[in-house]
């Protein structure tokens, strides 16, 4: 990417935004970044960005953070709220999808749109791995529509020559992360409780691996009208990730499994009083699918076509990871002795 080039990333106060934001300006990059008005900006306080506060789905919004952008990283997501309404989630993932390509594609500087999916757009993978072209199955209205925000994309990229790239990273993690931190705390307990009796594959990525692809694909050239997932060279079963943990810290842990048919049927129920009522609920259809989906991937065409592999195994990167949750308080100091 070009020192001093314009870029903008939506979603720049998540997980993967902050880490991006920082190698960007590290880079020397001209940074601009959308937040909302309840988005915490705590820890950029040092970075020199152009914050612009507002809605995407506001098209007059979206095309004034695109002016004079070479690269727009779109990284806004609605999956904290993944038991939210379907036009909450269709005015972030594809609402702003539009709105934010068309002012790119009014841009004579322009380069790249790198556009954020994920790999819940496939579902539950039967006969894992799966590669890109694998079936959709999303499975819930986050899923759904960051789908239908990916397909739009590079529908318009195809018939206009925009040169935008899907990206649908695995599960991500690394320090600083909260969304997996439930996995991990699992681990402190001697009896942990699993839910279902399948493998539970999950695919993961440590966040410095999918910022080093994101600023890849934005000038690759065989990146541009392509998707591609981007996972750790395997995956992990969620009991060998919770063993990682536990080990790390010096605990032994035993497994014990239950259902998921009742467990599931009380989160369908729940989370439909609780959109009811307006509030959020404590146990949902995707927390539960969590635990009994399988979701491995084949990272073949990120390797072959862009010769890009993530460099963190799955275990080094989930023991920095607890290392920053120790560091954090969040979890107990490591115990002496063999686990």
């Amino acid at each position: 990417m070009a020192f001093g080039a314009t870029v903008l990333v939506t979603g720049g106060t998540g997980f993967t935004g902050r880490h991006l934001l920082r190698r960007l300006a590290e880079n020397g990059m001209r940074v601009r970044a959308t937040a909302q008005e309840t988005s915490s900006r705590e820890g950029l306080e040092d970075l020199p960005i152009d914050w612009r506060v507002g809605l995407l789905h506001d098209e007059a919004f979206a095309r004034s953070c695109v002016e004079g952008a070479a690269y727009v990283f779109h990284l806004a997501s609605n999956y904290r709220q993944s038991h939210g309404s379907e036009e909450e989630h269709r005015n972030i993932h594809v609402v702003s999808t539009r709105n934010l390509a068309r002012a790119a594609a009014a841009q004579a500087s322009f380069r790249r749109f790198v556009h954020v999916s994920t790999v819940g757009v496939h579902g539950h993978i039967d006969g894992p791995p799966a590669g890109e072209n694998h079936p959709f199955a999303p499975g819930d209205v986050y899923q759904r529509s960051k789908l239908e925000g990916e397909q739009w994309i590079l529908s318009h990229a195809r018939e206009t020559g925009l040169p935008a790239v899907v990206v649908r990273p695995a599960a991500i993690y690394g320090p600083g992360d909260r969304r997996l931190f439930k996995v991990f705390k699992m681990a402190t307990s001697p009896i942990v409780a699993l839910v279902g009796f399948g493998r539970c594959l999950y695919h993961l990525i440590h966040v410095d691996d999918l910022v080093d692809f994101l600023l890849l694909v934005a000038e690759h050239p065989a990146a541009a009208g392509e998707a591609f997932i981007c996972a750790a060279a395997a995956p992990i079963t969620i009991e060998d990730f919770v063993r990682v943990v536990g080990r790390h810290l010096g605990v032994r842990n035993r497994f014990v499994r239950i259902p998921a048919a009742p467990l599931m049927a009380a989160a369908v129920v729940c989370d439909r009083v609780c959109q009811v009522l307006h509030v959020k609920p404590p146990l949902y259809p995707r927390r539960v699918a969590f635990f009994t989906k399988d979701r491995a991937f084949d990272t073949t065409k990120m390797q072959q076509r862009l010769q890009f592999s993530a460099k963190r195994g799955n275990a080094e990167g989930i023991r920095e990871t607890a290392d920053w949750y120790i560091d954090q308080g969040w979890l107990p100091p490591k115990r002496e002795g063999p686990a």
